[in-house]
């Protein structure tokens, strides 16, 4: 026998592919290998967590609904599905007035991740709400760039940007974050 015995084993694009044959195990499969990461890109856009995981749940309903149509010659599935949460997340932004945080907002609690963990100082805390006040499309690079280690062609490809936007858009969030942090320091 030469193919995986169990779907933990398969690659992605072998998932996706049974998948978008109706195969709903295998899909399960890549609910349990990418949800937390959908989570994660979701919750780096999204401030609010209830929202981050509305969005990934209708990401994922997403992701099932159009897997007949991944090309694994065009994209991996990692990256196709980070576009999905991406997009999520921008029509969701769109949807709220800009810069408007939600009325419930406060600092990410330090002790969900290792990333909030960090967030002990004053610095950090001004930093991590700038942060959430970037665009999305800002936010949706610096995460792709610094946290998922994508270069800027990578990112592009993800983004559906030339690499000089990523560039562009890199800029103008480290820019906004500096003087952000400068004036509540």
């Amino acid at each position: 026998m030469t193919g995986p015995l169990t779907y933990r084993d398969a690659t992605d694009e072998a998932l996706a592919g049974w998948s978008g044959k109706g195969d709903r195990r295998a899909f399960d499969e890549i609910v349990t290998r990418h949800g937390p990461f959908a989570l994660r890109v979701a919750a780096r856009v999204i401030p609010d967590r209830l929202i981050a995981e509305d969005i990934t749940q209708e990401a994922m309903l997403r992701a099932w609904s159009q897997i007949a149509r991944f090309d694994p010659a065009r994209a991996q599935f990692r990256t196709w599905l980070y576009r999905i949460i991406v997009n999520l997340c921008i029509d969701h932004r769109r949807r709220i007035q800009p810069g408007q945080l939600p009325e419930d907002y406060d600092a990410p609690d330090p002790s969900d991740s290792a990333e909030d963990k960090l967030a002990t100082t004053e610095r950090n805390k001004v930093l991590l709400a700038a942060l959430h006040q970037l665009p999305a499309r800002q936010r949706a690079a610096m995460t792709l760039v610094y946290d998922e280690g994508l270069s800027g062609a990578e990112a592009g490809r993800t983004l559906g940007l030339s690499a000089k936007a990523i560039e562009r858009l890199l800029a103008r969030a480290r820019a906004f974050l500096r003087d952000t942090i400068q004036r509540q320091t």
